[in-house]
């Protein structure tokens, strides 16, 4: 009888990924068979967003750091399907286990394919339909990769069967999402953010490279949140990249009415969640967030993956023009939300996610 561990390699590159890894390789630590080695490539390297969750959440330190960081999309996920395919001809695992739809979940996808070792996404099935996103890009090709793929609602398992992205012998998990299990943990640890906030207020954060690296965009969007501030205060923890952006185009956060503050960690965002009154985001995983703080959220897209919150009225999709964006603020701030419908699973996808893994037979 063959009584060796199962060894799953985790690859984590992004703030997202750390927080759904916080409760999944907590699922996995029950289980005695299975040792759980984490890889962070590099990707997000400020302290704040990377670090500090892993010191915020228990998640142990990384058995690699790769420091991989700061390169084009090509150049990025060339470097990192190099030095993943060293961890894994060192460490020879049964599964590598990926997240999301980063440069870092595609780079670990392709080097354990190219390597014949099976492949775990958590979060499968999204879709954007928008394939000028690099991202969007990211999700189908590690989909179509995959053996396991652990989907959070039922429109993403309907997403892998009409794009045809199951790989012959893969398998589909309805899970839900390992988000709900994130929030539903660690929201009574929450933290108060350093900076002192005025209640009620609306937060915000933008990141993306559509809405900050195009100077126009990113125009539009300070003078929405600067007019939106007559509205109520607008806190917005702000990205290193966006602070970079705003730089370019001449704009002081400083001199602005937008309340900017250091990017904060995930048990502070948790707190801002709570006290909020309204979320303004570009952030796939904050529009979820939201929904489980029982927030409206108005997102700074012209789509979303997660449609279900569109279609319940829960998430407005309103792009980046001021026109557009003011109106559907000022109409949210003043409703009284009412989130009767439950989405995404019981609070148990993680549980389920090593479950799975647990009972799959290694070959």
């Amino acid at each position: 009888m063959d009584n060796r561990k199962k060894k799953i390699v985790t690859i984590l590159g992004a703030r997202p990924q750390f927080i759904k890894a916080a409760v999944v390789s907590r699922a996995l630590s029950e289980f005695s068979d299975i040792q759980e080695i984490v890889v962070h490539t590099g990707q997000h390297f400020d302290r704040n967003m990377s670090q500090l969750f892993f010191e915020q959440m228990g998640i142990p330190e990384p058995d690699y750091n790769l420091d991989i960081h700061g390169l084009p999309h090509g150049a990025l996920t060339g470097r990192m399907m190099e030095r993943i395919e060293e961890v894994l001809l060192a460490e020879k695992p049964d599964w590598v286990m990926v997240y999301g739809d980063t440069d870092s979940t595609l780079a670990g996808a392709l080097a354990a394919k190219k390597l014949h070792i099976r492949v775990a996404h958590v979060e499968a099935g999204l879709r954007s339909f928008n394939e000028a996103m690099p991202e969007e890009i990211n999700r189908v090709l590690t989909d179509r990769l995959s053996d396991l793929l652990f989907c959070p609602s039922e429109s993403a398992v309907r997403n892998v069967h009409d794009g045809g992205c199951l790989a012959p012998g893969a398998k589909i998990v309805m899970c839900g999402d390992v988000m709900k299990d994130a929030a539903k943990k660690f929201y009574p640890h929450r933290r108060k953010a350093d900076a002192a906030v005025q209640v009620p207020f609306i937060l915000c954060t933008f990141h993306r490279a559509e809405n900050v690296d195009d100077s126009e965009t990113l125009r539009n969007l300070l003078d929405a949140l600067e007019q939106i501030c007559a509205i109520a205060p607008v806190v917005c923890p702000l990205h290193p990249h966006t602070r970079k952006s705003m730089e370019t185009i001449g704009f002081v956060p400083e001199r602005s009415p937008i309340r900017f503050i250091a990017p904060v960690g995930y048990l502070e965002m948790l707190y801002l969640l709570g006290d909020c009154s309204l979320v303004l985001t570009d952030s796939g995983g904050l529009q979820k967030e939201a929904y489980y703080m029982g927030k409206y959220c108005v997102t700074l897209r012209n789509e979303t993956e997660w449609t279900e919150l569109v279609d319940c009225g829960y998430n407005r999709i309103v792009g980046t023009v001021p026109a557009v964006i003011l109106p559907t603020v000022r109409e949210l701030f003043a409703k009284t939300p009412e989130f009767p419908v439950e989405l995404y699973g019981d609070g148990h996808a993680s549980e389920l996610i090593a479950k799975t893994l647990h009972q799959t037979p290694v070959p």
